[in-house]
């Protein structure tokens, strides 16, 4: 997500593809000491068959680039980057183009977490720590999401063992000088988007750390942008077209543009980080 204005309503989309707005997030990630740094799938480029598949299932493909995707044991991945915060591996992208014909309920469906306590780790290890002020927002960020008592939960730790959590947020600055924002992604096969990433946040106040790093978490348990539409939180007016599958409006939340979500493309550094009543009937409805 990125430093402007972020206003997108509840019509959350869940799918299974690494994406993360470009907020002012930052993530901290483990970095793994090896001499050598991995880069996996290396080969993306983008194609007519790519756009269309995006374009079908409501995002953007003004800007689809492919992007070096930092993790936090120091490899790269590398993805399909779009709507300037979310994430595609490869293979993410294939499930995308062959999801034709499939229908809005089983979307769903298929890319909810499975209700359960997640564990998630504020990484604090060399050069992908997150700070103080991060650390703070991250813990704010859990606490907004337990308060509801959904059934799905998340219990928070700090340190460099990230392997067996089921989601890692760290800062990843390191890679992403003079930018803030933070990306993420969808969840697979009933399992939240392990990696969080954020950066840039160190000359925001803790609500928006907080407000960041609470809509990264949203995208990782299966919630698209409010304004997927517009993009007018962005200063945007750009609707992608209906396709088959993909934006499917919350019961009890407005299908026109929600200037107080926090699931908006583009947030305003006033933000309080909190979610609004469309936000928690989404939450609700969903989980």
């Amino acid at each position: 997500m990125k430093n402007i204005k972020f206003t997108p309503i509840l019509l959350l989309l869940l799918t299974f593809l690494s994406a993360c707005e470009k907020e002012n997030e930052i993530i901290e990630a483990e970095v793994a000491e090896s001499e050598e740094v991995q880069v996996l799938d290396a080969s993306l480029t983008v194609t007519d068959e790519i756009t269309t598949a995006l374009k079908n299932n409501y995002f953007n493909t003004n800007d689809v680039t492919v992007v070096d995707f930092h993790l936090p044991d120091g490899s790269i991945q590398k993805r399909y980057q779009l709507e300037g915060d979310i994430a595609l591996t490869k293979e993410q992208m294939q499930q995308f183009i062959s999801l034709k014909g499939i229908t809005s309920k089983n979307y769903y469906t298929n890319n909810l977490v499975n209700p359960r306590t997640l564990t998630i780790i504020g990484f604090t290890g060399s050069n992908f720590a997150l700070s103080s002020k991060e650390r703070t927002a991250l813990q704010w960020a859990v606490n907004n999401y337990n308060r509801l008592n959904l059934g799905i939960r998340f219990t928070l730790t700090f340190g460099t063992n990230f392997q067996d959590k089921d989601m890692v947020v760290y800062n990843n600055e390191l890679n992403n000088p003079g930018s803030s924002g933070g990306v993420a992604g969808f969840p697979s096969n009933g399992n939240p988007n392990k990696f969080i990433q954020i950066y840039g946040l160190g000359g925001f106040s803790t609500n928006a750390n907080e407000h960041v790093i609470t809509h990264e978490i949203g995208h990782s348990v299966g919630f698209r942008h409010s304004d997927w539409f517009s993009r007018q939180s962005c200063g945007g007016n750009n609707n992608e077209g209906v396709g088959s599958i993909g934006a499917n409006p919350i019961p009890g939340t407005p299908e026109g543009f929600d200037p107080t979500s926090l699931m908006l493309a583009c947030f305003a550094a006033a933000t309080d980080g909190e979610f609004n009543s469309n936000d928690v009937i989404a939450l609700n409805y969903l989980y």
